[in-house]
């Protein structure tokens, strides 16, 4: 018998810029077990390549003629099995990463990230593992805060009010950046539990990933009065 191939992880870059896109690919192409399926000059591109190659991971600028990055990611996260989103971005503290983010983005990456933690970043969405953590998401919150402020805690605490006792626990855990294992030490439940509590969380409240999690508890205002 022979051995089943090794699962390659398929990305599509998606830049205005061919000589990042470019970069990107050369760098990408070095792991063996990640493969550029394709490079999309703006959004509307971008579209039709994830229909005709199914990539695992889109990287994706923000920035962009035509269709921009972050119309092009609320776009893909509405769609069923669609793929993970990264988006590039020259700023950590951009308004508009902060909505693609709450677009169901799996995290951000400064362009100039070093070529490994590229590579690692794009394994990690991949395996359903955000590149992010909610405490770097609660420091871009509250540089990028806007005016909607009051509007935007109410729907937020409407929307976890449709959570339990336990699940409410375990969001507002997810949203201090603590861990599956810190979790259920602190709840005293265990690690498998508390995957289900997230889990739970996620479909209840139609949310793609943890990082969903924690800005919504950082919307609702629990987080105010935490370190």
């Amino acid at each position: 018998m022979t051995a089943p191939e090794p699962w390659t992880v398929g990305v599509l870059i998606v830049d205005d810029d061919p000589l990042v896109r470019a970069g990107l690919a050369m760098m990408l192409g070095g792991a063996p077990d990640i493969r550029v399926v394709a490079e999309a000059g703006d959004g509307t591109e971008a579209l039709s390549l994830v229909d005709r190659y199914a990539p695992d991971v889109v990287l994706m600028d923000i920035r962009m003629p035509a269709m921009d990055g972050l119309t092009a990611t609320e776009t893909l996260r509405a769609r069923g099995h669609a793929p993970e989103v990264v988006v590039l971005t020259t700023f950590d503290a951009d308004e508009h990463v902060l909505r693609a983010l709450r677009a169901g983005a799996a995290g951000f990456l400064l362009k100039d990230t070093p070529p490994e933690e590229i590579v690692t970043a794009v394994r990690r969405v991949a395996r359903g593992h955000p590149v992010l953590s909610p405490a770097v998401t609660r420091r871009l919150i509250a540089r990028v805060a806007g005016t909607d402020h009051d509007r935007r805690r109410a729907h937020a605490r409407d929307r976890l009010a449709l959570l339990n006792d336990r699940e409410r626990e375990v969001a507002l855990a997810v949203g201090q950046a603590r861990s599956n294992a810190d979790i259920a030490a602190t709840l005293y439940l265990s690690v498998p539990t508390v995957k289900t509590h997230v889990s739970g969380i996620l479909a209840k409240l139609d949310l793609n990933n943890r990082v969903q999690i924690a800005l919504l508890v950082h919307d609702a205002g629990l987080l105010d009065d935490r370190p």
